[in-house]
Parts: structure tokens; sequence; C-alpha cells
């Protein structure tokens, strides 16, 4: 039901009290001793523990309103246990015990004349992220956020509003342990969806970057209505392509977990290519390894006529991102071949490449352009707690500011101090 003119008014006010709260903390926020900053990482993750019991229950809520409109990955994403809680608790754990990024001396150099400058690390400012169904990202997110000094306004989906709201209490706490405001992470307390069109739209005096974070139609409706910067990306049609020389265990291994490990993240490999120089040996025993994982296969003609239980591809298929126990299969000509389909097809997120050729596998790592490409090891690392972040907001696959995997550092931008003894330029 549409809102009314009243109800309109009321949400507008409501969002930007969230925008000027969140702007009054940056100045408390930026300068932050490390020490603090730490203290309630560490604090709310003790209280993410304490409360899995209500955590769970508020996500078991959103589970069964969810249940008849959400697709099976949908609610695979939603759906919280004793170990994804713990994952959120280690996770901001990991990022307190990260250097801080902020007032970090990123180049220093001295001109003729004698001044000297530095280029030092700074806050963006305030954050607005914009998610769908992953009540983790509300934990990993206000982490990343505060450790790098920067306030966040939290929108998440209405499909996990309780559960975000209950890992959100457990960050306040930790804030208000340690003495930093509560508005440097806030959560829109509202499931409005028209909430989304005034961060978008109406708060470019408060939110200075937007990060969207779900399906293609929100990663669309806020690159096309945001008024301030956006980091994000739009799809992740992810590829493992099989050389000839790939160690066909290895290549078996590595295909499955990356397909069928969590099919419903951006990491998940969508495409397998085979090199046509190992249909013999390869094509077959990875179709079956697929097949037999309970994952569908949609193959070219070669792969059709390798196993009979293969459904014929159609173009669409190569660039689709299934978030499903399905893949895409097709043979390819060579190292050259591959990158020439990931280049026409992919989304330049996360590419693999199984082999041990190392000429093939520089080949492939250089020349894909990819915010992640891999050589022997799973897509599924397309994360920022992989690769050592203790978490991430997202894979960015922007190339202006940040790309891959969105942690810390990349929450940050730069400023330049110049010191000069009386110079002044002719």
């Amino acid at each position: 039901m549409p809102s009314t003119p009243a109800q309109q008014q009321s949400l507008a006010d409501l969002m930007r009290a969230l925008g000027a709260a969140a702007r009054a903390a940056t100045g408390v926020l930026a300068f932050a001793p490390n020490e603090l900053k730490n203290r309630a990482l560490e604090h709310a993750a003790a209280v993410l523990r304490a409360s899995q019991a209500k955590i769970l229950a508020s996500n078991e809520h959103d589970l069964r309103l969810a249940a008849a409109k959400m697709s099976t990955a949908q609610l695979e994403r939603l759906r919280l246990d004793g170990a994804r809680i713990e994952a959120m608790a280690a996770g901001l754990e990991a990022i307190a015990a990260l250097p801080d990024p902020i007032g970090v001396t990123l180049k220093k150099w001295k001109r003729p004349n004698g001044m000297r400058i530095r280029r030092v690390s700074v806050p963006l400012g305030v954050i607005g992220i914009i998610y769908e169904s992953r009540p983790n990202v509300t934990a990993d997110a206000g982490a990343l956020c505060l450790k790098s000094g920067n306030p966040v306004i939290l929108r998440s989906g209405s499909e996990s509003q309780k559960s975000s709201a209950a890992i959100h209490a457990c960050l306040e706490q930790g804030l208000m342990t340690a003495g930093l405001p509560t508005a440097a992470i806030q959560l829109v307390p509202t499931s409005d969806r028209a909430a989304v069109g005034h961060m978008l739209a109406d708060m470019a005096d408060y939110i200075d970057v937007i990060v969207p974070r779900g399906g293609r139609q929100l990663i669309e409706r806020v690159r096309k209505e945001a008024r301030v910067p956006v980091i994000g990306h739009l799809e992740g049609v992810c590829h493992v392509y099989v050389d000839r020389s790939a160690d066909l265990e290895m290549a078996k291994r590595i295909v499955v977990n990356a397909k069928m490990r969590r099919t419903g993240i951006c990491g998940a490999a969508e495409t397998l290519l085979v090199d046509a120089g190992g249909v013999q040996t390869h094509l077959g025993p990875l179709l079956e390894a697929l097949l037999d994982a309970g994952c569908q296969v949609r193959g070219d003609s070669s792969c059709v006529l390798a196993d009979s239980r293969v459904k014929p591809a159609t173009e669409q298929d190569w660039y689709t991102e299934y978030l499903d126990a399905i893949i895409s299969v097709r043979v390819v000509g060579n190292v050259d071949a591959a990158i020439a389909h990931i280049g026409r097809f992919g989304s330049q997120h996360t590419d693999c490449i199984v082999c041990e050729d190392p000429l093939a596998a520089e080949r492939f790592l250089t020349r894909v352009d990819s915010a992640i490409v891999l050589h022997n090891a799973s897509t599924q690392f397309a994360d920022g707690g992989e690769f050592g972040m203790g978490a991430e907001i997202g894979i960015s696959t922007d190339k202006f500011h940040a790309r891959g995997p969105v942690g810390v550092e990349q929450l940050t931008s730069y400023k330049y101090m110049v010191t000069g003894n009386g110079q002044i330029r002719d």
C-alpha cells in the first residue's frame, strides 16, 4: 500500500534525522583512538555470542515470513545458525586485530623548494549501505565502517529486518561500552521501501558514499538514482577454465567447490570452460563430478555428447548468474579462447584457471580483466575474510577507488599534508 503524504513526510524527517546524527558522529569517529574502536568491536563480538538464542529467534521469524516469497537460494542467504553467528563474531574480532587504517602516511617526499609533502589516509565520511537478505552484512559492514572511522547508515532488506535489528543491537552495546556515539552505526528502523529512495536522492548533504549489496534490480536502481558516488558490482558471472595441463583430481575438487560449496554467493562459479585439448581426459569426469554433486549442467554440443544428463545450453546461459545449483559448460579451443569468452560474457568479478602450465597460468592471470583472478584455487575464495581483511562489505568490480574485496583500507581516502617554512610561489 502506498504511503500517505503525511507518512512520506514523517519518513523524510526520520531519514534526515539519521543523516544528521551520522554527520555529527564524523567529528568523533574520524579521530577516535584505535583502542576505543577495538574495544567496541570486541565487546560487540561477545554480545553477539551471548545473544545467539535471541538472534536465531529473530531470524526464524524472518524465515517464516519470507518462505512463501523467496527462492531456495535467497532463503539460504537469509538463514542464520550457530556457525554463522560465530563467524560474525570472529569477523568482528579479526577486524579489531587489523592495524588502524586512519592517519597512516602512505607516501612522503620533499620538494626542491624545501616543502615536505605527506599523503595521509582519512575516512571517506558517512557511508550508506543498502542490502537485501543477508543479515550478516549488518555486522560486517558496521564493523568495517567503524574501524575505518566512517559513520554508517544501514538499510537492510525487509525480509531480514528482525535479524538485522537483533545484530545491530549487539553493535550498539559495543559502541556504548567504548564510549563512542551510537550514531556511528545506525540501522534504518523501517521496512518502508521509500527509505531507499531517500538515501539515494535526498540525503546528499549527509551521505558521502553508497554501497549496494544485493541483486541486479537493486544495483541497477542504485546506480541510476544515486546522487553520491557508488561502490558496488552488478553481477558475479564467475568462470573456471580447466586447461589441458590441469591435474584432473585437483580440477574436479576445485570445480565442484567453486560451484556447490555455497551456490548463492557472488563468488560461486557459473560457467565452466574446458580446453579442447583436454576433452578426452577431462570433460567427462568433470561433468560427472558436477552431476553427481547434484548440479544441473547446461552444456554445448560436446558436453551433451559426453553425458546424456547434460541439458543443451542457450546463448543466454553464458550471461547468467544462476545463484543456484546450475552451471553452464563450454569447450573452448585454448587459453586464449577462454580469455575471449570471459571478456565477452563475464562480469569482471572473479575468474579461475586450473592448470600446471606456468605460461598458460601467467597469460590468464595477466589478460583476464577481472577484480579477482585465481590460479588453482576455488572462486569461493573471493571473500574479504579469506583475503585476511577480517570481513568485507562486498566485491567491487569498479575501477575507480576500490576494486575487489572492500575492506577497511578500501573505505578510506587520503589528503595531502604540506609543511613549509615560508615558501611563496613566483
